[in-house]
């Protein structure tokens, strides 16, 4: 009797499992529809409003910047807005940085708090 040495057995051979190729295809396509719907889609969303939005800008729009920034485009170049956010007070601000345009007199009436 040897105390290292060790006895292997092999495991009883199992059933052939010849769905589990398809139930494994059929998850795989489970998961790339989650991540569609749940990622992908609502992403190319966002980024078509936006693409909308920065393209439909106009001198005289009231617009809030992704940092908070809240000013009146005075003019717009190719990749750039200059936006007035204060009296005398003008910014050069970059079009994909633009959060939202605001309805007209907004500024009007957070000027008169």
């Amino acid at each position: 009797m040897n105390l290292f040495e060790t006895t292997a057995y092999a495991a009883p051979a199992g059933a052939a499992g010849g769905d589990s190729g398809l139930i494994n295809l059929l998850f795989l396509g489970g998961f790339v529809l989650i991540f569609y719907f749940l990622l992908i889609r609502p992403q190319n969303k966002r980024r078509k409003e936006h693409q909308s939005l920065v393209g439909g800008l106009s001198k005289g729009d009231e617009i809030v910047t992704a940092g908070g920034i809240v000013g009146l485009i005075n003019k717009v170049e190719d990749d750039f807005v200059k936006v007035q956010v204060g009296e005398n007070v003008e910014m050069r601000i970059q079009k994909s940085a633009i959060g939202a345009t605001l309805p007209k007199g907004t500024i009007k009436s957070l000027d008169a708090d």
